[in-house]
């Protein structure tokens, strides 16, 4: 949907994209073609919750709409796509794509390992908690007048373990989601956790990370190269992702 003027009065996304806008996308996705027929794409997605007793949970902003219009772009292009949900995710399902929802970072990671075996493509957009409750407790915490103390254990890198058991042919992407130092942090992460690619984005930014319709990033690889993009919609980001992924394939 294109953003502007509705017929309820207000303003916003959900008019009808104009005409020629419909036919350039239509063109483009029959250009594009198959090309990920027969290969099957891990897609993470959300951000995990971390739970402190059976109301109150650690958690962070994520949304998981970049992941979900990754998971998107692939199937378009004929993937076979699996995408694991963390529990911040209130989206609705995509048709067509395989969907596993998790809560916590444990959780995801035994379903990312599991389904990671066989993929082709593994792409880590889920922002998932570094640390949870060392201990849950069976019953809610009651308020008092005192000081609540936390203490909070690390949680698995489940990118780290994907890096390490990474096959040679198997293509693994991160996501960076910094507040400073994007470029050298993202560089690190790429290096540290043996990836392919690494999508980085300052989420201080106006209109881009999470909970937003647009995003703005940079694409690095493995070889050095970065890719600055625009501002765009996280549909438009993805076409973008997958087009790097795809070139890594030739």
């Amino acid at each position: 949907p294109a953003t502007g003027h509705l017929a309820c009065g207000g303003s916003g996304v959900g008019r009808l994209p104009e005409p020629a806008d419909i036919v350039r996308e239509m063109e483009e996705t029959q250009a594009r073609g198959k090309t990920l027929a027969g290969k099957k794409v891990l897609v993470t997605a959300g951000g995990t919750l971390e739970a402190i007793d059976p109301v109150r949970f650690i958690g962070n902003r994520s949304s998981g709409k970049m992941g979900y219009a990754v998971a998107q772009e692939a199937a378009q292009r004929g993937a076979e796509v699996v995408l694991v949900a963390g529990g911040t995710v209130a989206l609705a399902d995509p048709p067509g794509i395989r969907v596993l929802h998790t809560e916590s970072a444990l959780a995801m990671r035994e379903a990312v390992l599991q389904e990671a075996a066989d993929a082709a493509v593994v792409i880590k957009a889920a922002a998932v908690a570094d640390y949870r409750p060392k201990e849950r407790a069976k019953q809610k915490i009651k308020k008092n007048d005192a000081e609540l103390t936390l203490v909070l254990e690390k949680n698995p890198d489940i990118l780290m373990e994907l890096g390490a058991r990474k096959r040679e042919t198997q293509i693994l992407v991160g996501f960076a989601a910094e507040t400073q130092n994007l470029l050298a942090y993202a560089q690190e992460k790429l290096k540290k956790k043996n990836l392919d690619l690494i999508v980085a984005n300052d989420v201080t930014c106006p209109d881009a990370g999470f909970n937003t319709e647009t995003n703005l990033v940079k694409i690095i690889g493995r070889d050095g190269s970065i890719k600055e993009l625009p501002l765009l919609s996280k549909q438009k980001v993805a076409k973008t992702i997958l087009d790097a992924i795809e070139s890594l394939q030739k």
